[in-house]
């Protein structure tokens, strides 16, 4: 299979390279040439467009931020709907709307390419080891068919069900992540209030039945989510948004289970300064 890929930043590029180090055919395209230049001494080979990447693949691996830049990518000119042929897939690994995956996914139909919504989780360090998580919706054979690409870099990799499942998989993940990332912060605020030293607690939380990852992250950055709100913030805020769409469109938005973490959720964020 002849794998292209489009997204370089910090977690696409170690995508990239995992998917030509196992072997696969792969072309590469980017707004930024500076993003190309990593790979200079590898076997993978460069586009001029989005449209000349996808005529020369199989399967076009979409790594980019937001629904704006997959659909650009996806449809605009030179996109890759324009070069890919009849029977390619092209795999949306952006954490986007599950509405814009199902109506690309139907322009793609009509175009006679499969699309996969399959966004991942990990970040940059999981997708260098080769174990960020592959949530993906869409067609169970063409999924079965692109696989072997997902398992270079994700571990596991994970088939959920139609267009759109991976997305809410994903979303409903980081809204879980964002809440947590609030209470944990609460509690080392909470602690330090009750007279404890916060490097003590931090010590202690994280080797407990306390334990998760968000406290980790909160406190590898000192207590607080100054840190983590620079880096990740403003995407979080973006992923809390849409699941707080998608649940007011589904009927739930008004449910308690679905107020209780959107709150919450959002109390993190407003801590970040989002």
């Amino acid at each position: 299979m002849r794998v292209g890929f489009i997204g370089l930043g910090s977690q696409g590029a170690p995508m990239a390279r995992r998917i030509i180090d196992a072997g696969f055919a792969t072309t590469l395209w980017a707004r930024r040439p500076d993003s190309l230049v990593p790979f200079a001494d590898t076997t993978a080979d460069t586009a001029g467009s989005p449209a000349e990447l996808a005529a020369a693949s199989h399967l076009v691996c979409l790594c980019v931020v937001n629904d704006d830049d997959v659909e650009q990518v996806v449809t605009g000119p030179d996109g890759v709907l324009s070069g890919l042929r009849a029977g390619g897939v092209i795999a949306v690994h952006s954490t986007v709307h599950p509405d814009t995956c199902r109506d690309l996914a139907a322009k793609a139909q009509a175009a006679g390419v499969h699309l996969l919504d399959a966004p991942v989780s990990g970040g940059g360090p999981a997708a260098e080891r080769g174990t960020l998580l592959v949530m993906a919706g869409g067609d169970p054979q063409v999924f079965a068919r692109s696989r072997p690409v997902f398992a270079a870099y994700g571990d596991p990799v994970v088939h959920l069900g139609p267009i759109g499942s991976g997305q809410i998989a994903k979303l409903l993940n980081n809204v879980l992540f964002a809440a947590q990332l609030g209470l944990a912060a609460d509690i080392l605020g909470l602690g330090e209030k009750l007279g404890l030293a916060p490097d003590g607690l931090v010590g202690v939380l994280p080797r407990g039945s306390a334990a998760s990852f968000a406290l980790e992250r909160v406190a590898d950055a000192g207590g607080t989510l100054d840190r983590i709100g620079a880096h990740a913030g403003s995407l979080l805020a973006k992923d809390v948004r849409l699941f707080a769409e998608i649940a007011e469109t589904a009927g739930v938005a008004d449910g308690l289970d679905a107020e209780q973490v959107c709150a919450v959720a959002r109390s993190a964020l407003v801590a970040m300064g989002l």
